[in-house]
């Protein structure tokens, strides 16, 4: 019966999976105890009631050390929790502008603008073009210019403003 393809294989062996004829052994408290055949390296972790874990493959002989493999599976799984936790995750957020935005409109996109970039998000700025407003592109640009002007201290223009079609966009990232 064939496993799915997607399905990740431990690549930590284990005790009998172990297949080299000879190890270096480190022991459960991390002392070096050198270079012993797998059988006796096995009987000592046996003896100590703890597994006889393959820590480094490539080396030669392969490291192996003494120790609790769930405890040490739990260690990791652990480092792993943290590792995500403390990833950051930054998204674009747009922000859409007409041509003829009124005064109060802009203030209030420009709000909204300081406040994602606040939160270490991008920001895509769009201004949208309907109709004949499009023969008017140099009105978009400098609104576009005017908004980059007023975050200057809380963001850089990461994508100058391109017109692509009926949009101009310009994109923002935090400092």
């Amino acid at each position: 019966m064939a496993t799915a393809p997607n399905v990740k294989q431990d690549k930590v062996r284990v005790n009998e999976q172990i297949s080299a004829p000879s190890v270096r052994l480190i022991g459960a408290d991390g002392e070096q105890i050198g270079i012993v055949p797998v059988a006796q390296a096995m009987d000592l972790a046996a003896q100590s009631s703890l597994d006889l874990v393959e820590v480094a493959s490539q080396a030669t002989p392969p490291v192996c050390r003494i120790m609790d493999y769930a405890k040490f599976k739990y260690q990791q799984a652990k480092k792993a929790q943290e590792a995500r936790k403390k990833q950051t995750h930054t998204l674009v957020k747009e922000v859409k502008l007409r041509p003829k935005i009124e005064e109060h409109d802009f203030t209030f996109k420009m709000k909204n603008i300081i406040r994602f970039l606040q939160e270490h998000n991008r920001v895509k700025v769009t201004v949208q073009f309907r109709g004949r407003e499009i023969s008017y592109a140099d009105s978009g640009r400098k609104l576009l210019e005017r908004v980059a002007n007023e975050v200057a201290e809380l963001g850089v223009v990461e994508g100058a403003p391109k017109l692509e079609g009926r949009f101009m966009l310009m994109v923002l990232a935090p400092k």
